[in-house]
This record gives structure tokens, sequence and C-alpha cells, in this order.
């Protein structure tokens, strides 16, 4: 199992952009072969501050998650409204 930790800090007065955006990522990104789970958090004391969350079953399916129509048209999008912070992606060692 492969999970990402994919944080960001939405810039001003472009938090409802984003969360649209999401959602949308969100809705299509769960029907791919291999995702586990695809959520997002916001944190408790800074709504401008958003994480994916994600579990995929192997490399393979993360890395064509990567190449999908939908994630390279939001993803372009989402950038400008946030500051991408980086990615962390881990492997279940047990």
């Amino acid at each position: 199992m492969i999970k990402v930790i994919a944080p960001s800090i939405i810039k001003k007065n472009h938090l409802s952009d984003a969360l649209h955006l999401y959602e949308l990522l969100v809705t299509e990104t769960v029907k791919e072969q291999g995702c586990i789970s695809y959520e997002l958090f916001q944190t408790l004391d800074n709504p401008n501050s958003l994480t994916l969350i994600e579990e995929w079953e192997d490399e393979e399916a993360l890395h064509h998650h990567t190449k999908t129509p939908h994630f390279i048209d939001l993803v372009g999008k989402l950038a400008e409204y946030e500051q991408e912070l980086p990615v962390h992606i881990y492997k279940k060692l047990f």
C-alpha cells in the first residue's frame, strides 16, 4: 500500500475556488482503479491549510493517477490558488 500526504496553503480570498476544484478532483479520483481512499482535510486553526491524504494499492496505481486527464487539468487549475508544499509518499511496511 502507498500513502500520499499532499499539503497546500490556499491563497487569501481563493478558498471557495480551490474547494470547488478539490471536490471535482476527489469525486473523479475515487472512481480510479487502485484508489483505496482520497480525502481532503482542513486544519482546525487555519481554513486555508488543506491536506489531501491518499491511499493507493501500489505505485503503479498512483503513477496512473498522475497521468489522468482530470488530475492534470484540476491540479493545473489549483496551482493558481495555492502554495503547494512538499508531497510525502510512503509505502506500508507492516
